[in-house]
């Protein structure tokens, strides 16, 4: 099988690309720039495109399959010789479900935790030595890729995020999946860009439910009010399995699982509730509540998702893939809950499409008011990079309606008063799903005041 992916370079692609190789494919790719780390692990697998471009004399009868990224135009060379010549083209959401569709296919959707509910599938099922292909939003420890194709495994699980599935199919990636056994974690308004209205977002996962397969199962938290309406609502012909947050006490800074007294290394009701997310689908797959308690006990969080960068006296420094209201709000709640007797510092950069939206930044209100400081990053250059009226100060504290709420649009300027604090008994939690302004994390955290 001869595969060709256009736009190789994307987080998504290039491991779908190493995936592939793996398999036995004969696979090549092609992008117009690639960064670390995606760069470095194409080169190990000797899939790296020797020169940089698009090429249109690349596409050739002989491939078998043309896999096209978000990240290609519509009016890129390769895909219009592609669709000149007939070959077969997928996105890659719709790749993967031809890779999978004799499958079981569980599904993780949700505006928050898909990674997180996701990982911890993963690591429940590889503990119990199941077999299993999968897909997963980052990088996860003891996991070479983030992705796995084989054919002989009877189960993929699937991070489903509900952005488009590539330049000539505009539909949401998870309606392509046809999920057996499918999660909601909650829905939350985001890529405005996208979906301008908040009732335009809710539709696609009402589309969703739609596409789980016809008796499949269906697992949504019923603490959400939107998702409870949306899930009522459906006809579709699925099993709804709700669920919330498990009983569960923290004693000196763990939690433990109640009644059996199972202690977690993650932490906050948000965690807990992916952890019961994930514990329904482990049922569904075999695995009974001790079979589950036994290996989540052992799990240690997914990738920057609440990852702990420094912890020395009483002070935890904190790292989080946090960039909208809702996971804002539940990643601050988590560390005050967890932490009850320390202070929060916390710092968020705002950076993506919707977070810069001024119509969309009314929905920060209040999502940063669990903080005893409360800092908000924006880059300057953003703003031009994207092509977007600046925003002030002032629209930010007006939006957030925080008037403690600290601005910065200068790096160095916050590195000065983040380093200008003490830290004595008290938290630092750094949320973003960009940069972090290009701040050292670990050479930050070693430099904090904690007495």
């Amino acid at each position: 099988m001869r595969v060709h992916l256009i736009a190789v370079g994307g987080a998504a692609m290039h491991n779908l690309a190493i995936a592939l190789h793996q398999k036995g494919f004969n696979v090549t790719g092609s992008d117009d720039v690639i960064y670390e780390p995606s760069k470095s692990r194409l080169a190990k697998y000797g899939l790296l495109p020797v020169e940089m471009g698009w090429d249109e004399d690349r596409i050739t009868s002989d491939i078998d399959v043309i896999i096209l990224g978000m990240h290609a135009r519509v009016d890129n060379p390769e895909l219009i010789k592609a669709q000149e010549i007939g070959l077969k083209i997928y996105s890659y959401p719709a790749y993967i479900y031809e890779q999978s569709k004799e499958k079981i296919r569980v599904v993780i959707g949700g505006s928050h935790g898909k990674t997180t509910i996701t990982s911890m599938i993963l690591h429940v099922l590889n503990y119990h030595q199941k077999e299993f292909d999968y897909l997963v939003g980052a990088q996860l420890a003891g996991f070479e890729t983030m992705v796995k194709l084989t054919d002989t495994a009877p189960i993929m699980v699937i991070e489903g995020d509900e952005y488009l599935a590539s330049p000539i199919d505009r539909r949401p990636k998870f309606h392509l999946y046809q999920a057996n056994i499918a999660v909601i974690s909650g829905i939350a308004w985001d890529h405005i860009n996208v979906f301008p209205t908040f009732e335009n977002y809710i539709a696609q996962f009402s589309k969703f439910i739609d596409t789980i397969t016809p008796k499949g199962k269906l697992i949504y938290c019923e603490l959400d009010e939107e998702l409870r309406k949306a899930v009522a609502q459906s006809t579709a012909d699925v099993v709804k399995i709700p669920y919330g947050v498990p009983a569960h006490e923290v004693v000196n800074g763990i939690t433990y699982l109640l009644p059996q007294h199972v202690a977690l290394n993650v932490f906050g009701d948000h965690n807990l509730m992916n952890l019961n997310a994930a514990k329904n689908v482990c049922a569904q797959l075999g695995i009974n509540e001790d079979g589950f308690n036994a290996a989540i006990s052992s799990f240690a969080g997914a990738a920057k998702r609440l990852e702990l960068i420094s912890a020395k006296d009483q002070t935890n420094v904190y790292k989080d893939f946090a960039h909208s209201p809702s996971k804002l709000k539940a990643t601050i709640k988590a560390v005050k809950s967890q932490f009850t007797d320390r202070k929060l510092v916390a710092f968020m950069e705002l950076h993506t499409f919707s977070s810069l939206n001024k119509d969309f930044l009314k929905e920060y209100k209040g999502c940063m008011n669990d903080a005893d400081i409360a800092i908000v990053y924006i880059d300057a250059k953003t703003f031009e990079q994207k092509k977007m009226q600046p925003l002030t100060e002032q629209d930010i504290k007006q939006a957030f309606e925080d008037d403690r709420l600290l601005y910065f649009d200068n790096q160095q300027e916050l590195l000065t008063y983040l380093t200008s604090l003490n830290y004595q008994q008290t938290n630092l939690l750094m949320m973003s799903s960009g940069t972090y302004a290009g701040l050292d994390l670990h050479q930050l955290a070693n430099q904090l005041k904690t007495n």
